[in-house]
């Protein structure tokens, strides 16, 4: 027979009534911590403004918890302890988890672990740092194999002792994650969660920009960004347009305060007529990220089946994974490859009907490329449902008219991503859009707020876009910049340099040398930020870094810090060996 699933959810009034009969049926007449009363229940002071999370089968209560916040100051242990004598401080971060109850006849399943996981979780969404408990000395194993530390305080209340538990938030959180993640990934398979806060808190997905918490970033002193090189997003070594630069500073102040146009239609107009599709075949947004979350939100579910390259961008693993939990397959890239597409073994996956297949064209990070004439024979041979999103990020450094947007916008499933941060200069100002069949944007359309991208974003793309004599100049500069920043590093020969097709190089540091964390952390301690790519992709290992190209000055002055830091690690790996 199938055992019903734990339902875990705030208690109710009704259920809070409930819960003071049985706290008198458990702590009075079964475990006589407390003297029976002729109400037949238990209600203190703390009930004022506490919060139970119950736990019910069948809509029965079968157990509970309580959880005290420290906004009033008063918790149980003050009947216990006196504040002078606890071992740890009391404050507006600590958080009391009380009165940890299972009933008697359904004891020996997991309900008492999922009361405590639900209260830790809704003290971590509140913000709590410390958890403060007393427990029961017969589950004092419970506590403890959790992450609480015990602090050599008991306390006897009638016939129950007590022992006085402290857990630090962040450190149970990663206790947890570190060594029972299996543990409650069963335990969530076994709950209705009726908690407004997710089971597992959501990962933030990494990304590069490290660099400005050396340069700090409450922006109290920006004159600090001349001693950092931040080669570890892929940020534009040029300026934006001078045209653009020229317009902003001119109006700044009316720019600052004035509302944008509601619908970003001019954008939207002049990016149409540049790239030769019509205005409905275009929506604007505030960074391709913005886009990412606005489209995939709407059109997946956890039911979705999707299909991405390994390895590739990591926003979007997040965001299919971790926010709306799709299931998701990877295509794998293999460096004996050089991680190009293989466009035969993308076809043949795609027949297992994906609801949506991710490709990055360029890859990011590893900057290899699919011509333009052969990925649009690859695409027509996959037709709806399945929905083919293709980042285009980086397209421009690969020369004239490869983008695909004309293509795209004549086609029912093929949906174009462009960011004008990368290629335009414009990281700082957000601004990106989609260009699809309106079959595709319409509902996008419908649900993307209103003034979704800022006016001075709005004035630079639409400046941008029309500027190509600049930034074909800019482009080809970056070709040759990376060409030279290549073979320098070449010249380093325990390097293996990845050739790439975009504004960055892709190396491998020699394995039986410092890992990719270490050498990436030494150049930080030089103002040196490049990126460890090894999570980016299930293949890469350990000694995969990613490094932006930069005006030739700064990649000069790169090589002569990743020399040294590699010199240096080179010293410390000989002395260690000699040990």
């Amino acid at each position: 027979m199938t055992e019903k699933k734990i339902t875990i959810s705030i208690a109710s009034e009704e259920d809070r009534d409930k819960i003071y009969h049985l706290r008198h049926e458990v702590y009075g007449t079964e475990l006589r911590q407390h003297s029976e009363n002729e109400l037949k229940l238990f209600r203190d002071r703390l009930d004022d403004f506490n919060t139970y999370i119950c736990a019910k089968i069948n809509q029965k209560i079968v157990g509970f918890i309580s959880i005290t916040p420290p906004h009033m100051d008063q918790f149980s242990i003050d009947k216990y302890l006196n504040r002078k004598d606890l071992p740890f401080k009391v404050d507006e971060g600590s958080y009391e988890m009380r009165i940890l109850t299972v009933i008697q006849e359904y004891r020996g399943r997991p309900i008492a672990l999922a009361l405590m996981w639900s209260a830790f979780r809704w003290i971590e969404s509140n913000g709590g740092t410390n958890i403060m408990a007393i427990g029961r000395t017969e589950v004092l194993s419970m506590y403890l194999k959790l992450g609480f530390k015990a602090m050599q305080k008991t306390i006897k209340s009638g016939e129950v002792k007590f022992e006085l538990l402290l857990g630090n938030v962040g450190a149970l959180g990663t206790f947890a994650d570190k060594n029972l993640k299996q543990l409650f990934i069963k335990l969530e398979s076994q709950c209705n969660w009726h908690l407004a806060i997710p089971f597992f808190k959501p990962s933030e997905c990494y990304h590069g920009g490290h660099f400005f918490k050396a340069i700090g970033n409450e922006f109290d002193n920006l004159n600090r960004r001349k001693k950092i090189i931040n080669a570890d997003v892929l940020d534009a070594w040029f300026d934006p347009s001078p045209k653009i630069l020229k317009e902003l500073n001119k109006h700044l102040s009316w720019i600052s305060k004035t509302s944008p146009p509601t619908d970003c239609s001019g954008m939207a107009n002049s990016i149409a007529k540049m790239r030769g599709v019509k205005p409905y075949n275009i929506l604007p947004g505030a960074g391709s990220s913005d886009l990412i979350f606005l489209a995939f939100r709407e059109w997946l579910t956890s039911k979705s089946h999707v299909l991405i390259l390994d390895p590739m961008y990591g926003e979007y693993e997040h965001v299919l994974k971790n926010i709306i939990g799709c299931k998701v397959d990877r295509l794998k890239l293999f460096k004996e490859e050089n991680y190009n597409l293989n466009p035969d073994r993308l076809v043949s996956m795609a027949k297992s009907n994906y609801d949506l297949i991710v490709i990055v064209n360029p890859n990011s990070p590893t900057g290899q490329y699919v011509s333009r004439t052969k990925l649009e024979t690859v695409l027509k041979q996959i037709s709806l449902p399945t929905r083919i999103w293709l980042d285009e990020t980086y397209v421009e450094y690969t020369g004239k008219n490869q983008s695909l947007e004309k293509f795209a916008t004549k086609s029912m499933n093929i949906i174009i991503c462009k960011s004008m941060s990368k290629v335009y200069a414009l990281s700082g100002l957000r601004s990106a859009y989609l260009c699809a069949s309106p079959y595709q944007l319409e509902k996008l359309k419908s649900i993307s707020p209103p003034w979704a991208v800022s006016l001075p974003a709005q004035i630079a793309a639409v400046i941008a876009i029309k500027d190509n004599d600049y930034y074909e100049k800019c482009y080809e500069k970056t070709k040759v910049l990376r060409d030279e920043l290549s073979r320098e590093l070449m010249k380093i020969t325990t390097l293996e340099i990845i050739p790439t097709k975009a504004n960055f190089i892709l190396c491998y540091l020699p394995e039986n040398g410092p890992n990719a964390d270490f050498i990436v952390s030494k150049c930080r301690e030089n103002g040196l930020f490049i990126r460890n790519v090894s999570n980016m992709g299930t293949n890469f290992g350990t000694h995969t870094i990613r490094i932006a190209v930069k005006d030739r000055a700064t990649n000069h002055m790169m090589i002569k810090i990743f020399k040294k830091v590699l010199i240096k690690s080179s010293i410390r790996d000989a002395k260690i060996c000699s040990v």
